[in-house]
């Protein structure tokens, strides 16, 4: 006994249009004090990428990272930094260098684009208690017009 398959036929393209989906990858900040290099020059704007499997995974084995497991924020922020101001080798003697309460914006900033997609955070007025949202990707520094 003998079957046939009928074979399934293809539609043309055309009939399919395809948008290719662009995907951001690479996502601006202002920091809220800035990376004072040896020269005294203040870095305040900078782009930080997508993480990827390998960057969570490298430094894991790091020696650093073993002694000491705070540590893994600086070299993971180190590894997702592309820019900082006009350095374009950010490495974690950098990161290590930042004032405390710009690494806690870059870890915050690192959670909102890899974990939840966005840069958007909830914020409330504190004169008028008024709750709206802020893109910390957006041009101005937080608490300026």
């Amino acid at each position: 006994m003998r079957r046939t398959i009928a074979a399934a036929t293809a539609r043309p393209e055309a009939d399919f249009p395809v948008q290719p989906e662009r995907l951001r990858t690479e996502f601006a900040f202002e920091l809220p004090r800035g990376y004072v290099d040896e020269s005294g020059t203040v870095h305040r704007s900078g782009v930080m990428r997508l993480a990827t499997a390998r960057d969570e995974l490298i430094p894991l084995r790091d020696d650093r990272v073993r002694e000491n497991s705070a540590y893994l924020s600086v070299v993971l922020i180190a590894r997702v930094l592309t820019r900082l101001g006009t350095i374009e080798d950010v490495h974690p003697g950098v990161v290590e260098d930042l004032f405390a309460s710009d690494l806690a914006f870059l870890q915050d900033f690192y959670r909102r684009i890899n974990a939840e997609g966005h840069t958007r955070a909830a914020v409330t007025c504190p004169a008028c208690r008024e709750n709206f949202a802020v893109d910390l990707a957006g041009g101005g520094r937080l608490g300026e017009s």
